[in-house]
């Protein structure tokens, strides 16, 4: 059962999308794509849903009229900070999204026709976002499953909104990035305005802070989650005595973190990157600070634990359920390690469940048009997603998210604690 937040959980004002220029569109502003084979009379499977540890296979509609014939793969666009701090995070998803692809692929395709995963470098910066978002459209992308950093995604959403193309975000949770996308961007994720809540609720009720200080690093991400959890923080009874942002990239953290320790705060609540986080648990020790450090979802990569080492014991931060903890998962997980000699990180199965998801909303379309396929997304219900049943609202994000939160132990993040059904109680987090 997932975790319903409070309906009280407070209004985040969405910033306004910049314009971009027009790119190329044919006539009717739908982009030119070919449009998918009609299937046979009656009624054929392929696998595009997980459920437990084995896979679900899920019925095929026939197509609709109109539809002419195409051939060729089917293109995903998959953008990702593929270099840069946050790398590992982004050769994460594009190892997921590529799981999944070879699991339909093997299953039969969509119709037929291969899924095929073009993958662009985003750097987590809004330059380099606007610019895979062109080269994806140059490449000929029907969809675009990922992104990782929401300042990223901001500039690269109206270059796929005026070619029509749907964008499903796995890991980006601003909350503009829906409220401005025009129902044409989708989340498997949640968003920052949820996980700010449910931080707030952690750190004045299990963790008992009144003084409670945010540290951001000033991205769309970090500052936005930031001011989720200290408007939350305060409607919960907690004193926010600091709220501030470091520059990111730097190497000693020491005198921004004696300036927060000169509030005297129970807890720091970090709404920044795994880079920054790695340093901060680090030079915390060191400093011999009292205070609790908790992180957001942006800081539960393995790489942190490689840059803090023992310092990361007791570490909490609220994130959506990892792989590991989603008995659903487990043929994923499988997979992936024997795809990539690792084990996947804490975005990898958003972005399983956004490439699946994508591939049924083209099947269920019957077309490769971006009208077609974001109508498709927008009628998708209880999609049996390894993170859980997906269902889109009007905006695009999904309509029961959960975050829990996780402890380092035994150097490794642990699913700690969450709210039960009622929001109100926290209980252990088991995933179930």
């Amino acid at each position: 059962m997932l975790a319903r937040l409070d309906a009280r959980a407070p209004t985040f004002h969405a910033f306004t999308i910049p314009d971009h220029e027009d790119l190329p569109a044919t006539s009717d502003g739908e982009p030119p794509m070919t449009p998918l084979t009609p299937r046979d009379r009656g009624r054929r499977f392929r696998m595009f849903g997980a459920a437990g540890a084995g896979l679900l296979l899920v019925p095929l509609a026939a197509c609709g009229p109109g539809d002419s014939g195409g051939s060729g793969a089917i293109k995903i666009g998959v953008p990702a900070p593929l270099s840069g701090d946050s790398a590992s995070a982004g050769q994460d998803i594009l190892a997921a999204a590529k799981v999944a692809a070879d699991e339909i692929n093997k299953a039969g395709g969509v119709d037929g026709r291969r899924i095929q995963i073009v993958e662009a470098d985003d750097q987590c910066s809004a330059q380099q976002g606007a610019q895979a978002a062109q080269k994806l459209l140059n490449s000929g992308v029907v969809a675009v499953a990922g992104g990782y950093c929401s300042g990223a995604a901001v500039p690269a959403i109206p270059i796929y909104g005026r070619r029509g193309v749907p964008f499903v975000m796995d890991a980006s949770t601003n909350p503009s990035l829906t409220d401005g996308g025009k129902g044409k961007v989708f989340r498997t994720c949640g968003r920052d305005d949820n996980q700010g809540l449910v931080a707030a609720k952690f750190m004045t009720g299990p963790l008992g802070a009144k003084r409670i200080a945010l540290l951001h690093d000033n991205t769309t991400y970090a500052k936005g989650l930031a001011d989720a959890a200290a408007g939350s923080a305060r409607r919960a009874g907690g004193q926010v005595v600091y709220e501030n942002a470091l520059q990111p990239g730097q190497s000693d953290y020491g005198p921004v973190l004696t300036k927060i320790a000169s509030t005297r705060p129970d807890v720091l609540y970090f709404t920044g990157y795994f880079a920054e986080a790695g340093l901060l648990m680090k030079q915390r020790e060191r400093l011999g600070l009292k205070f609790t450090l908790m992180g957001g979802d942006a800081t539960t990569d393995s790489t942190v634990l490689k840059t803090a080492g023992s310092a990361a014991g007791g570490y909490i931060a609220t994130t959506a359920p990892l792989a590991k903890d989603l008995p659903a998962a487990a043929t994923f997980v499988s997979a992936y390690k024997a795809a990539n000699n690792a084990d996947p990180g804490p975005f990898s199965v958003y972005e399983y469940d956004a490439v699946k998801v994508v591939a049924k909303a083209v099947d269920d379309a019957g077309s490769t048009r971006g009208a077609a396929i974001t109508e498709a997304l927008h009628k998708i219900k209880d999609f049996p997603g390894i993170t859980g049943p997906i269902t889109f609202d009007a905006k695009g994000d999904r309509t029961d998210p959960l975050y829990i939160t996780v402890q380092v132990r035994n150097g490794a993040f642990t699913a700690y604690k969450k709210l039960d059904a009622s929001g109100a109680t926290w209980v252990d987090a088991k995933t179930s």
